[in-house]
């Protein structure tokens, strides 16, 4: 039984990559740490342009256990907490765990900077306008 996938039209070439990674997000598809995803509107008096942002709930984590990294179009968020064997827990609900959540990019977006504040971890991305480029292509003809 063949599948027919979105990028399958001869009009569509070289989106066999894109393809492959929507493949892989839709497989890695762990709740942890939950996220929001927001449009933050540009604000003129600030010059602000309009951006992304993300934010993660990363109670428990501290700056040191979190890294926040992009990788070719990829953002990758990662958290490790260091586990504190001098503790004696009479009940543990809150289990110290790693996580790694994974964000594809679009060609263009940059990240702006990321910021911890009360066990939430914002990162905020822009898609500054590309230059739009016209090119004239010559048409040979041959006798």
């Amino acid at each position: 039984m063949s599948r027919t996938t979105p990028f399958a039209s001869p009009l569509l070439l070289g989106f066999d990559t894109m393809e492959k990674t929507l493949e892989r997000i839709s497989k890695a598809s762990d709740g942890y740490p939950p996220y929001n995803i927001e449009r933050m509107r540009a604000d003129r008096l600030s010059g602000e342009p309009e951006r992304l942002r993300i934010t993660l709930a990363v109670a428990g984590f501290s700056e040191d256990e979190l890294d926040v990294t992009t990788e070719e179009n990829q953002l990758l968020i990662r958290g490790r907490q260091i586990e504190q064997s001098e503790r004696d827990y009479l009940y543990r609900g809150i289990a110290a765990r790693q996580f790694q959540r994974v964000f594809v990019l679009a060609d263009g977006m940059q990240v702006l900077g990321a910021a911890l504040k009360n066990g939430l971890l914002s990162v905020d991305l822009i898609r500054p306008e590309p230059d739009r480029i016209v090119k004239k292509i010559n048409i040979s003809v041959s006798q």
